[in-house]
């Protein structure tokens, strides 16, 4: 890096042979990692800006581990009987939600059903994206024992799949019955059916806009790669390189502070940053 008093520079450095072997081998996403190493904020923001143009809307994903599926938490259990009982669990959630919840959406709102389910923890089809390049890369850094990923989507491009001659992000408003269909497919899988969607949220959480958060909705094909989004990419993140990327990430305020609005993860933000042992304070 090559600094002056008006700017900075960065020289522009990429993983040697067996760390990008160690990322290929472990990632199951079939599509392209760049070979770009992540030291800090500025060598991120370098790619971001060399991997995105115009004004073209993109999306991000921040993965911990380098292992991890893109395919949203209904549909990673094995056996479709697993993911029927997944998936059945929204009928247990809406029944506790009539005593549980403040302000229940409508009977014919299932998508906000949904990212209600998805918000407490529920399995469901969804899968969650930020417009935010920073926050991603803070879920990337979250753990330290892997290596992690930042993924790149071209939302619009994902959906020309499906709506070639008019391709754009689905909205609740616009697109609600393409949306509940989607919503009440089974657990089958199948190469053939439904791919996956880009969908405009429901700003019906704090967390949700604090994020800046963003869903694909999967159909009968679970994951995503590119051949169903030619777009995306993935940043490989050095587990070595998470501390520094944390603290910086913490200088420009991306933290959990400042994107999760629950007091909890304001007191595990608080722990952490007096450097106590959560790992072995939680046995």
């Amino acid at each position: 890096m090559v600094r002056s008093r008006y700017i900075v520079v960065v020289a522009v450095d990429y993983l040697n042979q067996p760390e990008f072997r160690r990322f290929r081998r472990a990632c199951p996403v079939r599509c392209p990692i760049l070979k770009h190493r992540i030291r800090g904020l500025a060598d991120f923001f370098a790619v971001i800006s060399s991997s995105i143009s115009g004004k073209e809307a993109f999306w991000f994903r921040g993965h911990e581990d380098v292992a991890w599926e893109l395919i949203p938490s209904a549909l990673r259990y094995r056996t479709q009987e697993e993911r029927a009982r997944a998936l059945g669990l929204i009928s247990d959630f809406k029944r506790i939600g009539e005593i549980k919840l403040q302000r229940l959406p409508g009977a014919d709102e299932e998508l906000k059903w949904v990212q209600l389910a998805q918000h407490f923890g529920l399995p469901t089809r969804l899968l969650d994206w930020t417009e935010s390049a920073t926050i991603a890369l803070h879920f990337a850094c979250l753990g330290v024992r892997a290596d992690g990923l930042v993924f790149i989507l071209n939302p619009v491009d994902l959906n020309k799949l499906r709506y070639p001659q008019k391709p754009r992000i689905l909205d609740p408003q616009l697109d609600g019955a393409i949306i509940r269909r989607y919503l009440m497919l089974g657990a089958k899988q199948s190469h053939r059916g439904l791919p996956t969607v880009a969908v405009n949220p429901v700003w019906n959480s704090e967390r949700l806009m604090l994020q800046k958060g963003a869903f694909t909705l999967h159909g009968s094909r679970f994951d995503i790669d590119a051949k169903q989004a030619p777009s995306l990419v993935a940043i490989p993140i050095l587990k070595e390189s998470k501390p520094k990327l944390r603290e910086e990430l913490g200088r420009v305020g991306v933290d959990e502070i400042s994107i999760f609005p629950e007091l909890e993860y304001a007191c595990r933000f608080l722990k952490r940053r007096a450097n106590l042992n959560l790992d072995r304070e939680s046995q």
